[in-house]
């Protein structure tokens, strides 16, 4: 039976039964991990730090063993070839540990289906996400948000449009957007990550623009404004102690060097009290 849910468990209780466990870290400060999270990733006989969609600071990463004990660090093949740790998962309890909020990449949710089709037992224990601490945390009201975009690197002469086209698309429809930073220059998700800094974001945006009239034949109207003279807040390393939240215009927000994980909000049109919240957080650092 393929369990949605965790089981009560307590550490009196012993070892899991054998099965695949998501479980979610938080943002990445070990102190945000949930106590049912560290009681299962303890309980479990085998764990794997999944190491590409997200990561913990160095200094978690330490902290970590001492927490929940020994792990192997799991990267994009052994994720999504997963043959390995579903063989392991058929007598034994597996963790798979994920930084945040570990169904809200789509690979993970492809674990549940390997699990489904090989009567293999499947649970999830939730994390706090840096998405949702995103939202919160711009000031700007959260049914106002539209689709989230992830800003991938350009791969040689390739470069997606795709992500400016969602951004418009929630822009024309008075809708903020949140975009996630690529952390993966080589798309091929085996090296460590290497975020992808402000500055490297605004100069792909701006690309996407001309990359985008050109097929088109002209600049949308709604994309005409210059990208430097866009507004929008800068976060990093949201639910660390190295957060910073930062709004500005892209120029000014290019500018801003630092840091490991990084998102930004392109607001809509502001209202009620959003234009004040985004202007307290403009300069902050």
């Amino acid at each position: 039976m393929m369990g949605r849910r965790a089981p009560r468990f307590t550490m009196t209780d012993g070892a899991l039964p054998a099965g695949l466990w998501l479980i979610g870290l938080g943002p990445g400060d070990l102190g945000l991990m949930t106590s049912q999270a560290i009681e299962h990733a303890r309980a479990c006989e085998h764990r794997f730090l999944e190491g590409y969609t997200a990561t913990l600071p160095t200094d978690q990463e330490t902290l970590l063993e001492n927490l929940i004990g020994p792990w192997q660090r799991a990267m994009r093949p052994t994720i999504e070839e997963p043959s390995e740790i579903l063989a392991l998962a058929r007598d034994t309890s597996v963790a798979i540990l994920v930084v945040g909020d570990p169904m809200q990449a789509t690979t993970h949710i492809d674990l549940e289906a390997h699990c489904d089709e090989q009567s293999i037992d499947f649970s999830v224990i939730p994390g706090l996400s840096a998405t949702s601490l995103a939202v919160s945390l711009s000031g700007l009201q959260s049914y106002r948000f539209g689709r989230q975009v992830t800003l991938p690197f350009a791969y040689g002469d390739y470069l997606a449009t795709s992500p400016l086209e969602l951004i418009d698309a929630n822009y024309t429809n008075n809708l903020h957007t949140l975009v996630l930073f690529d952390l993966d220059p080589t798309g091929m998700g085996v090296d460590e990550p290497q975020p992808m800094q402000a500055a490297a974001a605004v100069e792909l945006l701006s690309r996407m623009v001309d990359r985008l009239a050109e097929r088109e034949g002209s600049t949308r109207e709604s994309l005409a404004a210059p990208i430097a003279k866009w507004d929008g807040i800068l976060m990093s390393d949201l639910g660390t102690p190295d957060q910073r939240v930062v709004s500005g215009d892209l120029e000014e927000l290019a500018k801003v060097e630092g840091g490991r994980m990084h998102c930004l909000v392109l607001p809509a049109d502001f209202a009620g009290l959003e234009r004040e919240a985004y202007e307290r957080r403009r300069g902050q650092s």
